[in-house]
């Protein structure tokens, strides 16, 4: 059998870091991890999420002779807090370290790719934001809506989004370079990176970052059919 190895990545300008007093989130890819937490044993198979609260202790070791693989980020509290948008409330916390939700599962590996790979600033804010809103609704606590799985944790107080800065937020994408990032959105929007990622969103069906690649992608067919040759890129991770 190969020895343990491991990868390890560091993303600016995201608030991501390899730190015990962050929340850490891994996604087993290949066979299955076995570890002691929270005074409990527990495996995490293929496919399924590992949830550490900040500074929960844990080991991991493989839980058969075939080995693992998984992915692991670790997100700032600070980060989760900005999400409801309200102060002095406590942080959520995940009852079990091992959660079963496929579409977490397959976010937490998105994420990952995102933020060792060739995305943007602003592709890697939206991967990691909405990866946190998956995630946040296996943690009891206090959210917008009284409770994590609750509908109405979806709306922006005061009702449905305001278009005319879904709007400004568009005119800026389209005058924007490919190195916008979500602190130029929310400038534009006079709101937070979440509520104005989440404005646009509400507002056009996609994602800001979504919206800029439709507009690349346009471009570049505006350009063929002008007959100018495919510049070719390498290919980034899938």
């Amino acid at each position: 059998m190969a020895g343990d190895w491991a990868r390890y990545w560091r993303a600016d300008n995201v608030p991501v870091e390899a730190s015990h007093e962050s929340y850490s989130f891994g996604v087993t890819e290949t066979g299955a991890q076995a570890f002691t937490c929270r005074h409990g044993r527990h495996v995490s198979a293929s496919g399924m999420v590992m949830a550490f609260n900040p500074d929960d202790p844990h080991d991991g070791h493989a839980a058969g002779e075939g080995g693992f693989t998984y992915r692991m980020v670790h997100i700032w509290p600070e980060f989760f807090a900005s999400l409801t948008g309200v102060t002095g409330i406590p942080l959520p916390l995940f009852r079990s370290p091992v959660i079963e939700d496929p579409a977490a599962a397959a976010a937490v590996r998105r994420l990952h790719l995102a933020l060792t790979g060739q995305a943007t600033e602003l592709e890697r804010y939206e991967r990691l934001a909405g990866t946190a809103r998956l995630l946040v609704r296996h943690a009891p606590g206090p959210v917008r809506g009284g409770r994590p799985d609750d509908p109405a944790d979806d709306d922006p107080p005061g009702g449905p989004p305001d278009r005319r800065v879904a709007a400004r937020m568009r005119e800026l994408i389209h005058h924007a370079g490919a190195d916008l990032t979500a602190d130029d959105l929310a400038v534009a929007a006079g709101c937070s990176r979440f509520a104005a990622y989440r404005a646009f969103s509400r507002a056009y069906g996609l994602a800001p970052s979504d919206y800029q690649r439709q507009l690349r992608v346009r471009a570049a067919r505006r350009l063929l059919s002008a007959g100018v040759s495919p510049a070719l890129r390498p290919a980034g991770p899938e």
